[in-house]
């Protein structure tokens, strides 16, 4: 069920994508800002409480609704359940349109308005850039987007799901991305700042939760893009930074295209970023895409067959 589940939901978000500011996200983001709002009090055990409520409570309320629809009207209810969830939750399309429109920019030579849309989606000052670190913000951003929208759904969805948990790991994964995300924000003049116990228990939760999923996306596109380079950038990105779970994702990114990402004392070799290289990322996501299609596909017809 679980290779259907995310057969249809993939095939759903590409022919009907959530719209920015659609209700399910604003929901979840509401839901947490609430949580937060009302249990930062700046004390270590009220940040975890706020994290647990905030990113539990979902995924909790999602596995008994999985499992209610199960013994009230069947399998099939409880499949178009985790459906609309990995719709909600997983996507391509919720990100790629900046991709999408840098890309077309740069190669039609209109920088200025690439710079524009960095900025738009990276919320930073990106007026300085020279071209080549264009492309490689769009690379690392695009990488990382794909590995949170998509790859870590995919690894906690598989991993719960196989344990009789439904679609309760995709919920966890992307509410818990977000928590660490808001934690993370800048302080605003106009919102309540947050705490430093709860930015550091947002951030210690969100390293523990994707430590496992970023190095299988890592181990991923090592599979399918230069096995050989792409381990041996993830080695030296762990040897100088342990414990980066983006920098894994980013090492291992940058030695299966043989790309140059990072700062530029960054560890490991690899080309000058071009716009070419953006046809090699999305080359390299989709084969990975693929490649978790046929392994979610051979698991269910072993689970079939056996």
């Amino acid at each position: 069920m679980s290779f259907l589940s995310i057969l249809f939901a993939l095939l759903l978000e590409q022919a009907r994508p959530l719209g920015q500011g659609n209700p399910v996200h604003l929901g979840m983001r509401s839901w947490v800002r609430w949580v937060v709002r009302n249990l930062d009090t700046g004390r270590t055990h009220h940040s975890w409480l706020a994290w647990w409520i905030a990113v539990v409570v979902p995924a909790v309320l999602v596995f008994a609704i999985h499992w209610l629809l199960v013994w009230s009207m069947g399998w099939i209810a409880a499949a178009v359940w985790s459906i609309a969830i990995l719709y909600s939750t997983l996507g391509f399309r919720q990100f790629s349109y900046h991709f999408t429109a840098i890309r077309d920019a740069l190669l039609a030579g209109e920088e200025d308005v690439a710079r524009k849309e960095l900025a738009l989606w990276m919320r930073m000052d990106v007026s300085a850039l020279p071209r080549s670190q264009i492309v490689r913000h769009v690379i690392e951003h695009s990488v990382l987007s794909a590995h949170r929208h998509v790859f870590g759904v995919f690894a906690w969805y598989s991993l719960l799901a196989a344990l009789g948990l439904g679609p309760a790991g995709a919920v966890l994964y992307r509410v818990g991305e977000y928590f660490a995300r808001y934690a993370s924000r800048p302080n605003r003049p106009s919102s309540a700042p947050l705490s430093d116990a709860l930015k550091e228990t947002a951030s210690q939760a969100w390293h523990a939760m994707d430590w496992l999923p970023s190095r299988v996306t890592a181990l991923s596109f090592a599979f399918v893009g230069s096995f050989e380079e792409a381990v041996d950038s993830w080695r030296q990105r762990e040897a100088q930074f342990p414990g980066d779970n983006d920098g894994v994702v980013l090492a291992a990114t940058a030695g299966a295209v043989n790309v140059k990402l990072g700062e530029q004392d960054a560890p490991g070799s690899g080309q000058i970023p071009q716009p070419v290289h953006l046809r090699a990322v999305v080359g390299l996501v989709w084969r990975t895409v693929v490649m978790w299609m046929v392994f979610l596909a051979l698991l269910s017809l072993a689970r079939l067959l056996g």
